[in-house]
């Protein structure tokens, strides 16, 4: 009789991906927020392209408009699953098991951290078409779905993790999903303030300090401004930095603090 064969550390992620993958895509919930997403932007694709009356600049904003809405969007879709990754399994009565099975935390936690983003990616694979034919006319599909995939890559990674983290402390899987949609809230509120608030060194510092705000700044200069990649390139500093410091903190998180209950040493 052949002993099975325990995962390594190297691929224990691996299979862990593979099994939160099929949990959240065949299990539905995935389909079903991905499907609610393409309804999303069929609608505003369509109200984009029926206005007859759009001109040059228009038509970049109009692509603009979609991958804002793609990249925050495919965020928040990766927070949500995130928010459910350890608290959900510890409410389910599931998270035992998987202490259990020979896989180091880290590798469970970034396993789950990568099915969480497969979100992100779904919902962005959806928008390439409408970005095409909202933007075929004026050449920029290219650069606006390059400068999209990379930012809003950036802040699915930063808000995956910051789910992943408050899911491993949360005392329940209600108190994860709400904490992780308060921040969120509170990170999109700058995008409200009336334009005169965003003006002055105050107001840009604001701006440059929040991931999303400044990855979105970044998306619109290079699709609507027409910028080179380098010329805005400082805006990327925040949603790099968050991302890889996030990432850097779920992963310790997990790693230390993924018990089968909040507090509990086991």
């Amino acid at each position: 009789m052949v002993e099975a064969e325990l995962p390594t550390p190297r691929r224990s992620w691996t299979i862990v991906g593979a099994w939160e993958l099929r949990d959240l895509w065949l299990g539905g919930r995935g389909l079903l927020l991905t499907l609610a997403f393409s309804v999303l932007v069929s609608m505003l694709t369509y109200l984009t392209a029926t206005n007859r009356a759009l001109n040059f600049l228009e038509q970049r904003e109009s692509v603009n408009l979609t991958l804002q809405v793609a990249i925050a969007v495919g965020a928040l879709l990766a927070l949500v699953a995130a928010a459910d990754t350890v608290s959900g399994e510890r409410e389910r009565g599931t998270l035992e098991t998987l202490l259990l099975a020979p896989i180091p935390r880290l590798q469970l936690t970034l396993g789950k951290l990568g099915a969480a983003f497969s979100l992100s990616v779904a919902a962005f694979a959806i928008t390439i078409p409408y970005v095409w034919f909202l933007g075929r006319g004026v050449g920029i599909v290219g650069a606006a779905l390059a400068s999209g995939a990379f930012v809003g890559m950036l802040l699915a990674v930063f808000l995956a993790s910051l789910g992943t983290l408050v899911s491993v402390f949360a005392a329940s899987n209600r108190v994860s999903l709400s904490v992780s949609l308060f921040l969120l809230l509170a990170l999109f509120a700058p995008t409200q303030f009336p334009s005169g608030a965003q003006q002055g060194w105050l107001g840009e510092f604001l701006l440059r300090a929040n991931p999303l705000t400044a990855g979105e700044h970044y998306v619109g200069k290079i699709v609507v401004d027409g910028h080179a990649w380098s010329q805005d390139v400082l805006w990327l500093a925040s949603p790099i930095v968050a991302a890889a410091l996030f990432a850097l903190l779920a992963a310790v998180a997990g790693a230390r603090f993924m018990h089968l209950s909040r507090g509990s040493s086991r």
